[in-house]
């Protein structure tokens, strides 16, 4: 049996995009006069922490100590998100852009079903980014180990300049990677691209031997330790510079909703690398919290409990 690590004492600096998650919930009972379009009466509202900031309270809740550092701006959906950050205990270094609004996705779902998602966004500018990067490096030598989340919202505008201030400073990075360009991520310690967005980058593979073969020449050209790709149902192979290679097949579960399983994932890794688990019990862990979040309806945490139970084969 695979045990959970205690990553109490692991400290992790988080920056990237982050989001306001809206969901609103009700029943669809009819179809509008207006358009054939289903009328919901909605009757639940519910508001989650999205992009890096679910990374950041996967790693509250898996007991990591995390700051967040990212790009709010100042109106109603970035108080709400600052509020809501730090009720899952993260320690928040915001900055606040007046001339950016902050991102948000409403979804409007109905009987488990989402009928609607409306993005409401636009990329921060350029000083706010540099402020940013100021903090990050003000911030570095405090933390074990460093998560990038890129959702290609504009708070990652300088990845490059984060990824040597955090090499130079001898902290692993840990890459939720995003976009077909992936040389921007070059000398991570880890990449966690899905098969999709990996097939993008490396093309499509016929067999696992040409999978492999793309992924050992993407870690080379990119210089990466370590490159973990989630493979849906096919679970997670991560392929390392030494020319070794880890497996971890999917742990059979019912699938509600995806979104944010790979927050989870890289919350998970970064968690794993801070207490020094970087063997396939990491991906076990992985698996395992993935498996919890796609159960769950919206972003989603994978809680502490909840792992060591499935963990321990006691279904949850």
């Amino acid at each position: 049996m695979t045990s959970l690590p205690d990553f109490g004492s692991v400290k992790a600096l988080v920056a990237g995009d982050i989001m306001l998650d809206r969901y609103w919930f009700g029943d669809a009972e009819r179809i509008s006069p207006e358009a054939p379009v289903p009328v919901v009466e909605v009757n639940t509202i519910e508001t989650r922490a999205g992009g890096a900031a679910n990374v950041a309270a996967n790693l509250t809740a898996l007991g990591a100590q995390c700051r967040l550092i990212s790009i709010l701006g100042k109106d109603e959906a970035g108080e709400e998100l600052a509020g809501i950050c730090q009720k899952a205990n993260i320690e928040c270094d915001f900055v606040y852009d007046p001339s950016t609004a902050t991102t948000s996705k409403l979804r409007v779902v109905s009987r488990n079903q989402q009928l609607l998602r409306a993005d409401f966004e636009n990329n921060p500018v350029d000083s706010s980014v540099d402020k940013c990067l100021d903090h990050f490096q003000n911030a570095i030598d405090q933390f074990d180990v460093v998560v990038l989340s890129d959702y290609g919202k504009g708070s990652l505008a300088q990845v490059e300049s984060m990824i040597t201030i955090a090499v130079d400073a001898n902290k692993p990075v840990v890459i939720d990677p995003k976009g077909s360009d992936f040389s921007r991520y070059r000398n991570a310690s880890y990449i966690t691209p899905n098969q999709k967005e990996f097939e993008a980058v490396a093309g499509v593979a016929a067999n696992d031997d040409e999978f492999a073969q793309k992924a050992f020449s993407l870690v080379n050209e990119l210089l990466l330790e370590n490159l973990l790709v989630t493979r849906s149902g096919q679970g997670m192979s991560v392929f390392r510079r030494d020319g070794s290679k880890l497996h971890s097949p999917a742990n059979a579960r019912e699938v509600y909703d995806v979104s944010g399983a790979g927050d989870t994932v890289v919350a998970v890794v970064a968690a794993c690398v801070g207490a020094g688990v970087v063997d396939k019990a990491m991906l076990e862990i992985a698996n395992a919290a993935a498996g919890i979040v796609v159960r769950k309806l919206g972003t989603a945490v994978a809680a502490r409990q909840e792992l060591e139970q499935v963990l321990a084969g006691i279904a949850t």
